[in-house]
């Protein structure tokens, strides 16, 4: 442990705390291998005052993405997926309505043209694995495949997460628990958590966001995250669904042992040679994302540093996932470093979200010298 950069780095969190700016924070920092900050402040549930600590569990959405990512890029490693392979070559009824030519990658580059829940979707909607997947087997694309690259919010997992189940049997869920989490020596992630670990995660709030930050009605934005949906995962049925897109459940800690074991060997765990690293965080689009038009930088799964204000650095070979409100889990190769970081209080508007989380990651850098 890096005792001065985890002293000064719990103080600020702690601030953010002190200040009513967050409610509670969690950061793990590896480099080089090796834990150096491991933090956390305030409080996991307002209501009953519950302290957050290191075991403590957050919703982390989106930063969900990176991880269902990494599960492709290891079955692709032992030869079991091909990026450039239709997509219905491992799942045949996803040929349908147009989609016989979308690939692997474009389901890993946001280009397959199905971001959008089902019509009048509901929590218990996004809980049911088999019907989402038929849903998206059958869904016409928004846009020809492979010819846009527009975020998939919800969506993303449920590609990624049946692809893996067709190509190697298990739920993503499992393979997650035994090809990741149980070798890097931390059981701490769940896509569905099991009862005994309900008590371990912290409550979410939502903090009040202007106007400017609801998608206009009947906008691709606003069907493929329909208004307040992001307000279900609270609920207990939310928590134990398998949802790998947006509804990961974990620790700081987990998120950056996972991307400490991308780039380097943890306690003599390596999740991926270099070189499939290598090709995995291979720029593959640069420029305005189809939905949002907010810009964008994507690997094969993994988002890419260097836009100004990226919370990953000014690095471009940086690269990880952050979720909505301002989780982050990502690595920073050249200088050896993995990141975790999670939140409670959270805003829907991404100026607002990623802004403390900036904040912390530019901290962080002044700390371990990694500018």
């Amino acid at each position: 442990m890096n005792e001065r950069a985890n002293t000064r780095m719990q103080a600020v969190l702690q601030d953010l705390v002190a200040s009513g700016r967050e409610l509670g924070l969690q950061l793990a920092v590896y480099q080089h291998g090796k834990l150096v900050v491991d933090t956390w402040a305030g409080l996991a549930d307002r209501a009953s005052q519950r302290p957050v600590d290191g075991q403590t569990l957050f919703t982390v959405f989106s930063t969900s993405k990176g991880v269902a990512a990494t599960c492709v890029h290891m079955l692709a490693e032992r030869g079991q997926i091909d990026y450039d392979a239709p997509i219905a070559r491992y799942w045949p009824e996803f040929a349908a309505a147009g989609k016989e030519r979308a690939t692997v990658l474009d389901a890993l580059t946001h280009r397959v043209g199905v971001p959008l829940l089902p019509p009048n979707a509901t929590a218990a909607t996004i809980c049911d694995w088999d019907a989402i997947c038929a849903y998206l087997a059958a869904e016409p694309p928004a846009w020809p495949p492979g010819t846009q690259s527009g975020y998939h919010a919800f969506t993303y997992g449920w590609l990624l997460g049946e692809l893996v189940r067709r190509v190697d049997g298990r739920p993503v869920a499992r393979f997650v628990d035994e090809e990741i989490s149980r070798p890097i020596g931390d059981p701490g992630f769940y896509f569905g958590i099991p009862e005994a670990v309900e008590p371990r995660v912290a409550t979410l709030e939502w903090v009040t966001d202007p106007p400017e930050a609801m998608a206009p009605p009947g906008s691709l934005a606003a069907r493929q995250i329909p208004y307040g949906s992001l307000d279900w995962f609270n609920r207990g049925d939310v928590r134990r669904a398998s949802i790998p897109g947006a509804g990961g459940i974990t620790t700081a800690r987990w998120l950056a042992r996972h991307y400490a074991a991308l780039i380097g060997a943890v306690d003599g765990v390596r999740l991926l040679p270099s070189s499939r690293i290598a090709s995995a965080t291979a720029l593959q689009y640069d420029g305005p994302d189809f939905i949002s038009g907010m810009a964008a930088r994507r690997a094969l799964g993994y988002t890419l540093a260097g836009l100004p204000h990226a919370p990953l650095g000014p690095r471009a070979t940086a690269f990880g996932h952050g979720g909505a409100g301002g989780s982050l889990g990502g690595a920073d190769p050249e200088r050896g470093i993995a990141i975790g970081f999670t939140k409670t209080l959270l805003t829907r508007h991404p100026d607002v979200s990623t802004s403390h989380t900036l904040h912390v990651m530019e901290r962080l850098r002044q700390e371990l010298g990694a500018g």
